[in-house]
């Protein structure tokens, strides 16, 4: 069995990005859905300068066929960089740059599509029995509202795992992993997670808070991840093993803790939520913001009146 090191620093973190992205076809035919651009960043820098923004250095990357391309974007662009720097363009240097100096980046492929548990489990090794955070690319945080690192709080305090959850419509639980929870008197916004229950059915939700895809793992879960056998379509649920670890000793690296969250997230899963991403990002820009506010201000009087 895996001995808790709920005080040990988290440091780690674990990045799923083996999905074939089938929901953005014909795009990620060719081209991992984790690198369709956000603006003008792909969308898992998002999520890797989260990651670095909350201490965690060491980066593991759980990959698949066709996904070179992620590991590209995080190493040095030699010939490109030459050239910038020929041409004096400090600015598109800097920015190029920016996504290798972020973290040490690490990367191990999943093999067999078995789910997000099964992606889990392949970073065992990399971990080396400590608390580790896994952040999915489908959620993007705003850097203006520190959610990881409020996880990692909330963990280094209570040991154990820390899930992100929020608040949705009764009406769209289930299409998430779903939490009963009580509170514990650490803050309003933190929770003791007493069940889960992934996608449950209209009406069978034991709540409206829904686990999104931020997480601070104990490594006790790679022990309950071999015993999980898989659950709702057909694959192994990082879900299912949270829920065995509500009911295991704090003492071992049991029980589940959940942080609420009220900022802003960007959700980039479907299509039309990663149009309105793109919308709300471009619009705050300081850059961009002013003349693309007032391009869609006429846009939306004009041109969609019907």
């Amino acid at each position: 069995m895996t001995t808790s090191n709920s005080r040990i620093p988290v440091t780690k973190a674990v990045v799923p990005a083996a999905g074939l992205g089938t929901r953005f076809l014909p795009a990620t035919k060719a081209t991992p859905k984790e690198m369709l651009p956000v603006v003008d960043k792909p969308a898992i820098q998002y999520v890797v300068e989260e990651a670095s923004s909350a201490g965690l250095s060491d980066i593991l990357m759980v990959t698949g066929r066709n996904k070179r391309a992620l590991e590209d974007h995080f190493d040095r662009a030699y010939e490109l960089e030459e050239l910038l720097a020929r041409k004096g363009d400090e600015d598109r240097l800097r920015r190029v740059r920016e996504s290798v100096e972020l973290a040490n980046m690490h990367y191990v492929r999943q093999g067999d599509p078995k789910g997000l548990g099964h992606a889990v489990s392949v970073a065992e090794q990399h971990v080396a029995g400590q608390p580790f955070a896994v952040l999915l690319g489908d959620d993007l945080i705003d850097p203006r509202d520190p959610l990881l690192s409020r996880m990692i709080e909330v963990q280094q305090e209570f040991g154990g795992s820390v899930v992100a959850l929020m608040e949705v419509d009764p009406s769209q639980i289930h299409l998430y992993g779903c939490a009963a929870v009580k509170p514990n008197g650490f803050g309003d916004d933190v929770f003791e997670v007493t069940d889960l229950v992934e996608k449950p059915e209209p009406g069978e939700a034991p709540s409206n808070y829904a686990v999104i895809g931020r997480y601070v793992l104990d490594p006790l879960v790679f022990d309950v991840l071999r015993e999980t056998k898989p659950g709702r379509g057909g694959e192994i649920q990082l879900t299912d093993a949270l829920r065995e670890l509500t009911t295991r000793d704090q003492a071992e690296g049991g029980k589940v803790h959940g942080v609420l969250f009220k900022g802003r997230r960007y959700d980039t899963g479907d299509r039309a939520d990663y149009l309105r991403a793109i919308v709300r990002l471009a619009a705050e820009r300081e850059d961009l913001g002013p003349e693309f506010r007032s391009w869609l201000r006429g846009f939306v009087a004009t041109e969609l009146q019907d």
